[in-house]
């Protein structure tokens, strides 16, 4: 029987409102101990406790966040949709390995829905287990053969093995068949996309993504104009983080002891750099973290508080006193070393987001021990690449709608970095994709080398690191598998829609080595 509630649904009401502008103002720990009053209210209400593991996820306690959705299936009065929505609940917060447990757990219940099979198909895709996948999915159409994201994960599991053919079949069938659903028949088209150009029919898998395009486009009208702003900050920061800050900053280094073995791993996306991060992290000193927001939300985001949304990054970082900076440092290996489940002891972090980039100033005012790598490839290639990515709508992939978007984009964040590396008194190195696939162990030296690391043989068999784990790049096949050069000049392929933008690329092209 269920437990009754002490609380009515208006007051339980308003502790969500409560609880949600208070995690919208980033103060977390008052989102969730409201929530967890509302759970002591209604303790019998797994919805709460699916919300309240999602908040300690968020924060990286995943112990407290599992305590939360175990007692959400305890109490749940239909366990295979608390099962479900605990695994999707992982899965926001960054937990794959959660996630599987809990959408095992529901494939194994009475009334387990195609979409498990799907998330657990998924799940296995990122690990690089096809086959274990591909049954998956079937079990998903077994259940229900018109399930359309279980067919969209059919064909691309097909295109993954290899089967081009069946896979472009299935794709094409479930463009004929779905309708309702806008992102999901753009991620058909997207999926076409990728099969088609595997088939070397260029042009037509241009005509595939160019589709997709048309599709999103409506739902990003909003992201554009918030890019625009974005665009508008860098532009700002370009002229006031001048050579003199970062002078003064470095100056005040030595009270911000005790230094820590550091490295941000940064560049456009598409640039090479989850192939860098998982080269890396298959060294047995180094320890590296992929695409988390713990550098932004944990360190930089605590020095923002109190000052006016308009502050520049410029005034925030001037105006930090050392107590804070002290503590934006600690806070950041403390999240860090929670999102990793270990501590990092005397190993060197390499923390990789291309996001990073325009945060390098902040980087360098928290953390003025920090090492920079960026990551370099042929603006071409890039640029072709974020274009082809099916990416849900947001401010930043709002601008690969169109291939003078991307551009944009490229121009304004690798301009970034262009106009700040001369002023920067941290040590860098730029890395190229084109000599890391070219010369894996070359290139591995000297990147290790410069981290100040020692040779160690196994970053030569990263493929079967990255096998171990689930990556949240979009490129977690490729680095799954041995180097190639497949992707190298890939824009090539794609000359004639990338003509008209090629002139706007050139300076940049120029300043890299690429021209």
């Amino acid at each position: 029987m269920k437990r009754q509630r002490f609380v009515s649904k208006g007051s339980l009401s308003r502790m969500f409102q409560e609880a949600a502008e208070a995690w919208k103002r980033q103060d977390y720990q008052q989102s969730i101990e409201t929530l967890e009053r509302a759970a002591k209210l209604d303790p019998a209400n797994d919805g709460i406790q699916l919300d309240l593991g999602r908040a300690y996820g968020m924060r990286y306690d995943y112990s407290a966040a599992e305590r939360c959705l175990e007692k959400a299936v305890r109490v749940a009065s239909r366990k295979v949709e608390a099962l479900t929505e605990a695994g999707r609940r992982c899965h926001e917060f960054g937990s794959p390995e959660m996630a599987q447990r809990y959408f095992g757990q529901a494939a194994q219940e009475k009334g387990a829905t195609a979409d498990v099979f799907v998330q657990l198909a998924e799940i296995n895709e990122r690990h690089a287990r096809l086959e274990e996948a591909i049954q998956l999915a079937e079990h998903a159409l077994q259940r229900d053969a018109s399930h359309p994201p279980a067919r969209l994960a059919r064909a691309r599991l097909d295109r993954l093995s290899g089967r081009l053919v069946e896979a472009e079949s299935r794709a094409r069938a479930l463009l004929d068949d779905v309708a309702g659903d806008p992102w999901l028949r753009a991620r058909a088209w997207y999926e076409l996309g990728e099969i088609l150009d595997r088939m070397a029919r260029y042009d037509e898998a241009m005509e595939a993504f160019l589709e997709a395009k048309v599709i999103v486009r409506p739902a990003a009208v909003n992201h554009a104009a918030t890019l625009q702003r974005i665009q508008a900050r860098v532009r700002e920061m370009e002229e006031a983080i001048s050579a003199s800050a970062l002078e003064r900053w470095a100056a005040a280094a030595e009270s911000l002891q005790p230094w820590r073995r550091f490295a941000i791993l940064c560049g456009h996306p598409r640039s090479g750099t989850t192939l860098l991060e998982q080269v890396l992290d298959s060294h047995p000193g180094v320890m590296t973290a992929e695409e988390t927001h713990i550098l932004h939300d944990e360190a930089y985001l605590p020095l923002s508080r109190g000052f006016a949304t308009e502050a520049s990054l410029l005034e925030v970082l001037e105006s930090a006193p050392i107590s804070r900076l002290r503590q934006s440092r600690e806070n950041y290996f403390r999240f860090t070393e929670l999102f990793l489940g270990q501590t990092l002891g005397d190993k060197m972090l390499v923390d990789k987001n291309p996001a990073l980039n325009v945060l390098i100033p902040a980087a360098v005012r928290i953390f003025p021990e920090a090492k920079f790598l960026i990551a370099l490839r042929d603006p071409r290639d890039v640029c072709l690449s974020c274009f082809m990515q099916p990416l849900s709508p947001n401010p930043v992939s709002s601008a690969y709608l169109s291939l003078e978007g991307t551009v944009r984009q490229y121009l304004s964040v690798m301009g970034f970095w262009r106009t700040l590396l001369p002023r920067l008194r941290n040590p860098f190195l730029e890395v190229r994709y084109e000599q890391l696939v070219d010369d894996l162990e070359g290139t591995s030296r000297k990147v290790l080398e410069f981290l100040g690391i020692a040779w160690d043989d196994r970053v030569m068999r990263f493929d079967e690191h990255a096998r171990t784990k689930q990556l949240r790049s979009p490129s977690y096949a490729e680095v799954s598998q041995p180097v190639t050069r497949r992707a190298v000049g890939r824009w090539q392929n794609y000359r004639r829609h990338l003509e008209p933008y090629v002139a706007r690329l050139e300076p940049m092209m120029q300043a890299l080595g690429y021209a």
